[in-house]
């Protein structure tokens, strides 16, 4: 039994039933008794969305991310999921690979499922060229970018400046790192990506370093490739004296190469994952800030939904935090 079977055996409309499930007062006595009788007599249970169907308010947040696997976003959703929850918000959560398509079906899936928001997490919802489809989703409710940027109207952005913090951290290592090499896991265009490119070779040019064609190295994002890379590195003779990577995984992947051919240079991954303790030499890494970013996009979303105006940007500084592979001099 559904909504619909309901209204139709108490000969009522789904709006009546909708209003009984949410002890609405315009329901006469005699009328609500008489659904409910059905529902008892039919064991039928309202799931949420029935009972959302009458109220301003589902309680029910959106969240969407490429690839829960991944580090960074299992650890993204769940503070989101438990900053909400402490809030009484269920969530929904949606994996959508990096296909648009199948991005687009996650967004579309949320909207129907009458959602109150939607958060997308990273910066795999940002297209190089059409982002229409988030355009689209966003007049119809508030939408929040986790760690990722676009302008467009009702769409809001709780980020790190991660561009920032790559530059700061190459002035940080000039004294000891004349030669950085930077591994990057943009084998195609990303937002947070190129914004990370972007910081380096902006750190690299007001250091006044040297910048040329085997100084950034584009990998897949894993521990084997940048390994590969750093090994192919060594054995064609190229010469770095430190390395940054975009992503934990892939100073992971340098370290291994570098430990295996008994070099030790200074080494600074992103993300601050749980990786770094896990490595010996413990890694250093730059902390993304989500276990603040993440709450702070929460209690902004709830004041969107009060009805507050918010900025459309919100950005937090990143911080190194130094282990084992470099330490500041």
């Amino acid at each position: 039994m559904n909504i619909r079977d309901i209204a139709a055996r108490c000969h009522v409309s789904v709006a009546t039933v909708s209003r009984v499930l949410n002890e609405h007062p315009s329901v006469s006595p005699k009328t609500r008794e008489k659904v409910l009788r059905v529902m008892r007599e039919e064991g039928y249970t309202p799931n949420a969305f029935a009972r959302g169907l009458g109220l301003d308010s589902m309680r029910m947040v959106g969240i969407v991310c490429a690839d829960v696997a991944n580090p960074f976003y299992s650890r993204a959703v769940a503070l989101l999921e438990g900053s909400l929850r402490a809030k009484g918000f269920d969530t929904l959560l949606c994996c959508s690979g990096t296909q648009l398509k199948d991005k687009q079906k996650c967004l579309t899936l949320l909207l129907e499922k009458r959602v109150d928001a939607i958060m997308l997490v990273g910066s795999a919802f940002c297209e190089q060229t059409d982002n229409r489809h988030i355009q689209r989703a966003a007049e119809q409710l508030p939408l929040f970018l986790i760690n990722a940027q676009l302008p467009l109207e009702n769409v809001t952005c709780v980020l790190c400046d991660e561009r920032e913090a790559i530059h700061d951290l190459v002035m940080q290592m000039a004294p000891q790192c004349k030669i950085p090499l930077y591994l990057h896991d943009m084998t195609k265009w990303a937002w947070a990506g190129e914004c990370k490119l972007q910081g380096f070779l902006d750190g690299l040019h007001d250091a006044h370093l040297l910048h040329d064609a085997d100084r950034v190295q584009a990998v897949e994002n894993g521990v084997l490739s940048a390994q590969q890379c750093v090994e192919g590195l060594l054995d064609r003779g190229i010469s770095f004296d430190g390395v940054i990577a975009s992503e934990d995984l892939l100073a992971v992947g340098a370290l291994k190469a570098l430990t295996k051919h008994g070099i030790e240079l200074p080494i600074v991954g992103f993300n601050n994952s749980m990786l770094c303790d896990c490595t010996m030499p413990s890694l250093s890494s730059m902390d993304n800030m989500l276990h603040a970013l993440c709450p702070m996009a929460v209690d902004m979303l709830l004041r969107r939904l009060a009805g507050e105006t918010q900025p459309r940007v919100v950005s937090v500084q990143a911080q190194l935090v130094q282990r084992e592979t470099y330490r500041a001099s």
